[in-house]
């Protein structure tokens, strides 16, 4: 297995797209840290992996909270001596309302969700990878479809996304010092509770609400760990998995 003897952090591994990574980093021979606010999902999933010859540990963490996150970087260290692999999940929407309604205080709320968050594990994780022998590591961040293209009413959580790639392609560039490599997978249509709506209709820019196409979570698990496995002198730098039918291509 590939990713035996390797430590990885996941954030979001409760459910949806951070439980399929997360079962397949464990499935592939690796430690990882999962992190999330609810601990029963948490514990759900590390049974799960372990079952599979996985290693888990579990660490609540609120990704809002500065110290809590830099608490789960400490104990990751502190449990599997290294992290070769991040992958900076956690995300939250906005309710969808036209952009002059939406609350000031949940557009920070998403920001501190997506963006902040992600940055603040990125600057954790390097401080980690950089120091360590082997040095070097990968972190991978879960952009999205509106990274891209925005949906109608998505102001928040696409501003945040069309950031996250911004950061990647610094992580990238800055990472280069350490061995550090980062990429950034935008995920169509995966079904996860956060996509459920998708199945009795979603809004379109015409206006019109269709049902859209899914496909399953466990396909992004596969394109991480894929990521997740190349040696550090190569690099997927942006990589798209989408349901092959949903309003992506022509989208508006």
């Amino acid at each position: 297995m590939a990713g035996q003897g390797k430590a990885a952090v996941v954030t979001g591994a409760g459910t949806g797209v951070g439980r399929a990574v997360a079962l397949a980093l464990m499935g592939d021979g690796y430690a990882v840290a999962l992190a999330g606010r609810r601990k029963e999902p948490l514990e759900a999933v590390a049974k799960e992996g372990q079952a599979k010859g996985g290693k888990a540990l579990v660490v609540p963490t609120d990704v809002r909270d500065v110290a809590s996150i830099r608490a789960l970087f400490a104990k990751t260290k502190d449990a599997f001596g290294r992290l070769d692999v991040l992958f900076n999940n956690a995300g939250i929407g906005a309710p969808p309302v036209p952009m002059e309604e939406l609350p000031v205080e949940k557009w920070k709320e998403v920001v501190d969700t997506n963006l902040t968050a992600c940055f603040v594990c990125t600057q954790e994780a390097i401080k980690i990878m950089k120091d360590q022998k082997p040095r070097g590591g990968r972190i991978i961040n879960n952009g999205s479809i509106s990274a891209h293209t925005p949906r109608p009413f998505s102001v928040a959580y696409t501003s945040t996304k069309h950031a996250v790639t911004g950061l990647t392609k610094s992580t990238a560039l800055d990472g280069r010092a350490y061995d550090i490599a980062c990429g950034q997978v935008d995920i169509g249509n995966a079904a996860t509770p956060m996509t459920d709506r998708m199945v009795d209709g979603v809004l379109q820019p015409s206006g019109q609400k269709i049902p859209e196409p899914r496909m399953d979570a466990d396909h992004v698990g596969s394109a991480v760990l894929y990521m997740a496995n190349l040696p550090l002198d190569a690099n997927v730098l942006f990589m798209t998995v989408m349901a092959t039918k949903m309003p992506f291509v022509g989208r508006g």
